[in-house]
């Protein structure tokens, strides 16, 4: 009873606007950073490190070209060596408002994606606050600033070990 009397105070378009909105892409011929999961620092000519696969995620999920060319007036970025060129990646994204058990939902299927002979080598699931959020992590205050970071991203790998990378605003408290 609780439940419908509380429905009875937004309008039912309100309540359809807060449902998560889901966005499909393939990404061609995508330079991507080659990652061994025991190597966080990365070696040379051998894998890159998971600041560079950090560094590199935020170019591709913002669609910045990789490409490197001078005459580009947005971006010289290019993808860290080494790397190899995937034929095609998929791009999910979910926007809303999303549980955490959702977000542990959708950890599990993706390590799923492994149990079946594939060609990726690693998947990535990265889960952004809200940079305007009035809370960050531990249930403290948010800290705008600048850029209001507040995000995690898994990276994980084939043999499912996985890293676990954060950001946050400077003046807000680590996460646990």
């Amino acid at each position: 009873a609780e439940g419908s009397t509380l429905m009875s105070y937004f309008p039912q378009n309100q309540i359809r606007a807060l449902k998560p909105k889901i966005t499909f892409s393939t990404l061609r011929d995508l330079q991507c950073p080659v990652l061994q999961s025991n190597e966080l620092q990365g070696k040379p000519e051998e894998s890159c490190s998971a600041e560079e696969l950090f560094e590199w995620l935020g170019a591709v999920l913002n669609q910045v070209n990789l490409d490197n060319k001078s005459s580009s007036f947005l971006s010289t970025y290019c993808c860290p060596q080494p790397n190899m060129v995937a034929d095609q990646a998929f791009l999910c994204t979910i926007t809303g408002f999303i549980i955490p058990e959702k977000i542990i939902q959708l950890l599990e299927q993706l390590c799923c994606y492994f149990s079946e002979p594939k060609l990726a080598h690693w998947l990535t699931l990265t889960v952004h606050g809200f940079a305007d959020s009035p809370v960050s992590w531990r249930e403290n205050e948010h800290g705008f600033h600048k850029g209001g970071e507040n995000l995690y991203n898994f990276v994980i790998f084939r043999n499912l070990d996985y890293w676990l990378q954060m950001a946050v605003g400077t003046n807000d408290d680590c996460p646990p």
